[in-house]
Order: structure tokens, then C-alpha cells, then sequence
């Protein structure tokens, strides 16, 4: 078995689809307008700010995949740049799908023992243990997203 490219794999399909639970972000964000993605809705993060969020780490761990020293800062995860348009809103979501693109690339290219090694630092485990957080952090954002989208949209309704 190809481990990286299995993990690859689950990644483009959180992104893009084809997974068990037949639902991925881009699709999920295909119909959501500039001004959607920035309402507030009470306390919760707007869908722009989560999907800056989660790619906020996918960039992040591409760094280390390019053997670049980590650059990443929880506090700074949510600063989402302004969002005034529907041209600065596609502008996150193509970054977003340019940067899942790089990122499982970078994962199937990476050899089996590296997942395995150290991921920059002890404090942060191992390869394997970052790659799979991030897909499991994206599936986790996803559905916020996913909610927050049919809160949007109105009552509940069949």
C-alpha cells in the first residue's frame, strides 16, 4: 500500500469530492455568494472565515512538506483578508483550490518512512499524524460550513 498516496487521495476528496460522505468544500462553496460567506451569523465564524481557516493550515504544512521551516500561528488562523466582493471571494476560493492541489501533490510525492519522521518539532508528531489532522480538521470545518450555509438559506425546510 502507497500510504501517501491513499492520504493524498482522501484529501483531494474532502476538497473535491468522491468520498464516503459524498460531501467536499468545493462543491459545498460552489453556490455561496461574497455576501453569504461574510454574514455573520451570532457567534459562529462566517464561512469566509473558515475556509480561509482551514487553509490557513494547509498552507502552513505545505511549508514543512517543502522543507520549510513552519510558519503558523492559531491566533492568526481566522484573519481572513477583507472580503468586499464577489472577485475577492473567488479570489479565496481559487487560492483554496490552488493550495489543496499543491498540498496533495506534495503528500503523494512524499516516501513512505517520512510519514513516520518528526514534523518539524516533537511537539507536533509525526508526518503522518499532521497529514491525516488536516483532513480530519477540514471534514470537521466542512460541516460548520455545511450548517451554517442551511442557516443562510432560510428556515428548515423540506
Amino acid at each position: 500500500m502507497n500510504t501517501p498516496a491513499q492520504l493524498a487521495r482522501h484529501f483531494r476528496e474532502v476538497y473535491f469530492g468522491g468520498n464516503w460522505t459524498w460531501v467536499n468544500l468545493k462543491d459545498t462553496l460552489a453556490d455561496v455568494s461574497w455576501a453569504q460567506a461574510t454574514t455573520p451569523l451570532q457567534s459562529l465564524n462566517t464561512i469566509a472565515a473558515l475556509t480561509y481557516h482551514i487553509n490557513y493550515f494547509v498552507c502552513a504544512a505545505s511549508r514543512v512538506l517543502q522543507g520549510k521551516p513552519i510558519d503558523a500561528h492559531d491566533k492568526y488562523s481566522f484573519d481572513v483578508p477583507p472580503i468586499s466582493s464577489q472577485q475577492d471571494w473567488e479570489a479565496l476560493l481559487n487560492k483554496t483550490w490552488d493550495d489543496a492541489e499543491r498540498f496533495s501533490i506534495l503528500v503523494a510525492q512524499l516516501p513512505e518512512s517520512t510519514l513516520v519522521d518528526t514534523f518539524e518539532d516533537e511537539k507536533y508528531g509525526t508526518y503522518y499524524r499532521n497529514i491525516q489532522g488536516i483532513i480530519e480538521h477540514t471534514h470537521y470545518h466542512l460541516g460548520q460550513i455545511a450548517v451554517i450555509k442551511k442557516l443562510l438559506l432560510g428556515p428548515l425546510a423540506c
